[in-house]
């Protein structure tokens, strides 16, 4: 008599009728290029956290390897990226107040690529012009007048000077190593063969007076020096206002442009200021001759590498908000880094080499990390906690300055952070992190879980069909009749352990595949090659 709970061997394996399929090969089936199926509570699950703008609500998605949650997660996160607003891109200019701190600029994305352009010409069309404003004659003209006048006022007070030593019988001369007397007898100046012949009385008469002598000689220097310094400052101010038209028709030009960005409009002012109190700078020669001695010396600062830009995140050729996801997990590659070059055996830097990392480039749309990988790092993961939680993020140099090498570092100006962190990893982590982290509950409130089985009803199995179907073409194999996919429905039943489901483990799944395609080429290799015998 058999028992109620004995079982026959056939009931111990899912058969599958290849009749329930209705085409002759899977090249009939229409490629949605669907790779997942029977994860219709981890998808909904996804589509909502995704959907939540709220601070706190990144993701964890959580479930064995294979069964599809990075595949799906990128190719949804492509699908509803691609039509969100493309985010602004992100500069890095000069601060002329605090030259260690570059000022973060923010514009629409294709416009931070147009502002560094604008930039670069700005620089070679003002260092071209100025130069061609102070080669014409009237410049020439007025500042030879200028050293003309002070000339004379450097011969008048030496007159004077010598008319006071004279009284004292002391006469004054001017070298080119500054001013020196000269005793006076009979109303000559003697030299110093002739003192040294005078009576030993008369050399200290002389001695006596040379300390009157030489503070009438050192007020005069000064006054010589206050008429240099005058005289200086009237040629300076002068190229000032002969450049001041050249310099306000360039920075006007660039200003209209971004006369609503007040950063840029002040930067600009800046650099209007700078240009004038640097005119001598451009007027120096391109390429002047270096002795061998100054060749080994560092090239003094150009002031106008102050007016570049730092494109420092460039959106112009994205379509939507950008989804970034990597296998590089160093801490540099994900929140960016100053980079530093070697100038005659100094390591140098400036604005222009701050370089920004998977976080930046992500900013304004979603990123995707492997738990497992990150948390290798911890100062990674501390670090995104902390920018999720500020929500701002800027370049942090600590790393460098570990090192025994004492480095000029940068402190840019943080950028505001809008960003949805997706998560990948299995439910050990995920526990784990929930038990012993409070930071990660407060940032990770979505979790999102993909199962590795699901029922097996005609739905599901359609589905499995149009897996393989996208599989097969992604991966040029052969294509399936009826009977091989009826095969591959009981091989997903067996990996589930259940015949009333099968598995969602499409690595597996798409494994067999593969193999059954090579054993079939092979087979009609050798099938060709016993008729060509």
């Amino acid at each position: 008599m058999k028992k109620y709970n004995e079982l026959s061997y056939k009931d111990l394996k899912d058969v599958c009728s290849p009749n329930i399929f209705n085409f002759e090969t899977t090249a009939d089936v229409e490629n949605t290029k669907d790779l997942i199926y029977g994860q219709d509570r981890g998808i909904k699950a996804l589509e909502f956290g995704v959907n939540v703008d709220v601070k706190g609500y990144n993701m964890y998605l959580e479930g064995p390897t294979g069964v599809g949650k990075t595949m799906y997660t990128k190719h949804y996160l492509y699908s509803k990226a691609s039509k969100e607003k493309v985010p602004n891109d992100w500069c890095y200019i000069y601060n002329f107040d605090e030259p260690n701190e570059p000022i973060a600029v923010s514009l629409p994305a294709g416009q931070g690529k147009a502002f560094k352009d604008a930039m670069d010409n700005f620089i070679k069309d003002i260092q071209k012009d100025i130069k061609k404003t102070f080669n014409n004659d009237d410049f020439e003209k007025e500042k030879k007048l200028i050293k003309q006048e002070y000339e004379e006022k450097r011969l008048e007070i030496l007159e004077k000077l010598n008319e006071k030593t004279m009284k004292e019988g002391f006469q004054v001369k001017s070298a080119q190593n500054g001013i020196y007397m000269m005793p006076v007898i009979d109303g000559k100046a003697i030299e110093e063969e002739e003192y040294d012949k005078l009576p030993a009385s008369v050399k200290q008469e002389f001695e006596d007076k040379s300390n009157v002598v030489q503070e009438l000689i050192f007020s005069a220097l000064s006054e010589i020096k206050l008429a240099e310094k005058k005289s200086d400052k009237r040629i300076e101010e002068w190229q000032s206002n002969v450049a001041l038209m050249t310099v306000n028709i360039h920075v006007n030009n660039v200003k209209s442009v971004y006369k609503r960005n007040k950063k840029i409009t002040q930067f600009l002012d800046n650099v209007k200021k700078d240009i004038l109190k640097n005119i001598s700078a451009f007027l120096e020669e391109d390429n002047p001759k270096q002795m061998p001695q100054q060749m080994m010396r560092p090239p003094k600062q150009e002031p106008w590498l102050n007016y570049r830009v730092n494109l420092f995140v460039d959106n112009s050729n994205l379509t939507g908000a950008p989804v970034i996801m990597d296998s590089n997990y160093t801490f540099q590659n994900i929140f960016g880094r100053l980079e530093y070059e070697n100038q005659y055996g100094t390591l140098k830097t400036d604005f222009t080499m701050l370089k920004p990392g998977l976080m930046q480039k992500a900013n304004g749309g979603y990123i995707i990390f492997q738990a497992k990988d990150l948390l290798s790092n911890p100062m990674c993961y501390e670090t995104l906690k902390k920018v999720l939680s500020v929500k701002e993020i800027g370049i942090d140099n600590s790393m460098e300055q570990r090192s025994s090498m004492l480095l000029i570092s940068l402190k840019p100006e943080p950028i505001p952070l809008d960003v949805k962190v997706l998560l990948i990893g299995n439910s050990n982590i995920y526990h784990t992190l929930l038990s012993m982290d409070e930071d990660f509950r407060k940032l990770f409130k979505i979790k999102v879980e993909f199962e590795e089985e699901a029922e097996k009803n005609r739905d599901n199995i359609q589905k499995l069909l149009k897996f393989v179907r996208s599989f097969t073409e992604q991966e040029g194999l052969l294509d399936l009749d009826r009977e091989a996919m009826a095969k591959i429905v009981e091989y997903a039943s067996k990996l589930s352990g259940d015949k009333e489901k099968i598995s969602t483990q499409f690595g597996e799944i798409g494994q067999i595949v593969g193999e059954a395609s090579t054993w079939a080429r092979l087979r009609k290799i050798k099938s060709n090659y016993k008729r060509i015998c």
